[in-house]
């Protein structure tokens, strides 16, 4: 049976690991094979030493990512090289922007706050033009589905002007850039095990296509 491993960006923050374990026990569950979750930075394991912890040969790799920006074009290749010696590893799709992320959003918008007008999604920012078009598209895309307007504020780039809104922050797990989010307003927390049936997309593409 092939296993997952999810393949984080890592954070300093104390829960931010839990987060991720737990979105992958979910995913894993869903799917009745062996996990291991992995981290690019700030935590551990790595991507090799996932890989080296699993008993199956064989592992498809789903970066929770929502970009393909420098992390998902530099430093998930160079930690797959690093890894591959210690399994078969299939690199899967990200999370991206794209409609089953809007799903989750909007859901998750309509159980935390089913009163809501506007919505603000919260990213963490880029500096690359094409993926900060692709936040706007995800921003009208839920929308579209809660029936609310929406915006979006970075939480890196730019003036943080949110405005009478419901935060919406684009995190897979928790993280210290979360508390950049004023306390006064209504606010959904990170994503988690919400995701859990889009890492099962992933990971079945993934296996598809191999």
């Amino acid at each position: 049976m092939t296993a997952l491993i999810t393949l984080s960006h890592g954070s300093r923050h104390p829960r931010a690991k839990e987060g991720i374990r737990a979105l992958t026990q979910a995913a894993a569950a869903q799917l009745g094979v062996e996990w291991a979750d992995a981290h690019l930075e700030f935590d551990t394991p790595t991507l090799a030493e996932a890989a080296a912890s699993l008993s199956s040969s064989r592992a498809i790799v789903v970066p929770l990512l929502f970009t393909r920006a420098f992390h998902a074009k530099i430093d998930v290749p160079r930690h797959l090289a690093e890894a591959r010696q210690h399994c078969d590893l299939v690199l899967a799709e990200p999370l991206g922007t794209g409609s089953d992320i809007a799903d989750v959003l909007a859901r998750r918008l309509r159980i935390d706050d089913p009163t809501a007008t506007h919505a603000t999604l919260f990213p963490v920012g880029t500096s690359d033009p094409e993926q900060a078009a692709n936040y706007d598209r995800l921003a009208a895309e839920v929308g579209r589905r809660a029936g609310v307007e929406t915006a979006v504020v970075s939480a890196t780039r730019g003036q943080r002007r949110f405005g009478n809104t419901h935060v919406l922050p684009l995190f897979v797990t928790h993280g210290t850039l979360l508390d950049r989010i004023p306390d006064h307003l209504p606010a959904s927390g990170p994503l988690t095990t919400d995701l859990a049936r889009v890492v099962v997309k992933r990971y079945r593409a993934a296996e598809k296509g191999a």
